[in-house]
């Protein structure tokens, strides 16, 4: 039996999303998602803790990232998990991110909407890698 590497994150973009075209015309965005866990201690005072995922997408999903996502916005991300290493100063170097292969724009920044707004449904915008190849022997690491 094989294994399952499979993400599922929500949460807001960081910042826009940074673009690199290679040589060989991948497309790779890369962007930050912060998502927050709120829970209560034990005292029950209110209490939120923020983790920060370093999301990247390839191809025809990083040409609609760099188009359509900008810092602030909900997104719903699916992916899997890869870690790159590197020997740096005679150090290795690890840099584990989530490999995008779909997202769903789920709304704006809260503080761009009136409070009216807030309360309405944002339709969601699903967007899914179908790139021709699914292996990643075109990939530049």
């Amino acid at each position: 039996m094989s294994g399952v590497n499979k993400v599922i994150l929500i949460g807001r973009l960081g910042k826009d999303p940074e673009t690199h075209v290679f040589e060989n015309g991948l497309k790779k965005a890369s962007f930050s998602l912060a998502t927050t866990e709120v829970y209560r201690d034990k005292d029950g005072n209110r209490k939120e803790m923020t983790e920060w995922h370093n999301v990247v997408c390839w191809r025809n999903l990083a040409d609609i990232a760099e188009k359509y996502l900008q810092k602030g916005k909900l997104l719903y991300v699916e992916g899997r998990i890869r870690t790159r290493s590197w020997e740096e100063n005679g150090n290795k170097k690890y840099f584990t991110e989530v490999e995008a292969t779909t997202f769903t724009m789920l709304g704006g920044k809260p503080e761009e909407k009136s409070p009216e707004q807030r309360v309405e449904q944002a339709e969601p915008v699903s967007f899914t890698d179908v790139a021709p190849n699914t292996s990643n022997d075109d990939l530049p690491f």
